[in-house]
């Protein structure tokens, strides 16, 4: 059987223009502030106990590889990712919420995949503390973290992953206002030793707008305003 011919697909930017400087890295004492939480950079040793307390649950790592077994393995797991690129970021909530109170860590997540010269980078490894989720933890960090992507650190594109299997992620993420763009297909290892499917989404610069607007009316209504 013959394969049909591809149709190659049509350049939607024909008359582009020069995109600014990507400014990276971040300060490494870089705080951004929203009305509900507060995220710093993770720092290994400060951070790790109450990393692990809070993200010790069977559902946090149900979709997530590499669950730490305690702290001093997850103090290993943050060490290892500042060395490979990844950026992690530590979630506190700055007012009483989701059963904590002010100044407790809800969770995390992280700038991978970073490419300067090509301004873009991935949003991922994101995980809260269940009794956190469903509720303003997770618009106002995206929030927080694509606003600095798209307005201090000038990226044209920030991409979104996750488990063909996590539902519950996928419409996460759509709800953020990012895209769909398909399915890379057996992409990476599972806990398991299975290899997932992953559904990819993305949000472009031109995007951020309607997107940013449409997650602070999301928080309003959250947070009764």
């Amino acid at each position: 059987m013959t394969n049909p011919r591809f149709t190659p697909r049509v350049d939607a930017r024909p008359v582009d223009t020069k995109w600014p400087q990507f400014q990276w890295p971040p300060p490494h004492d870089i705080v951004l502030r929203g009305r509900c939480v507060e995220l710093k950079l993770a720092d290994p040793h400060r951070d790790a106990a109450e990393l692990f307390a809070a993200l010790d649950h069977d559902a946090v790592w149900q979709h997530v590889a590499g669950r730490p077994a305690d702290v001093a393995a997850f103090t290993e797991t943050l060490k290892q990712a500042v060395d490979a690129g990844r950026w992690p970021w530590v979630v506190r909530l700055t007012l009483d919420s989701a059963g904590f109170k002010a100044g407790a860590v809800v969770g995390t997540s992280s700038y991978l995949e970073v490419s300067p010269r090509d301004a873009r980078l991935e949003i991922g490894f994101t995980a809260y503390t269940p009794t956190a989720w469903a509720g303003v933890v997770n618009p106002e960090t995206k929030l927080l973290l694509l606003g600095y992507a798209f307005e201090t650190l000038n990226a044209g594109r920030v991409q979104l992953k996750t488990d063909v299997r996590n539902a519950r992620s996928q419409q996460a993420i759509a709800r953020l206002g990012a895209q769909y763009e398909g399915i890379l297909r057996r992409y990476q290892r599972r806990a398991d030793d299975t290899v997932r499917d992953t559904v990819l989404f993305s949000m472009l610069a031109d995007e951020w707008p309607a997107a940013r607007d449409g997650l602070v009316a999301r928080l309003d209504a959250l947070l009764g305003e």
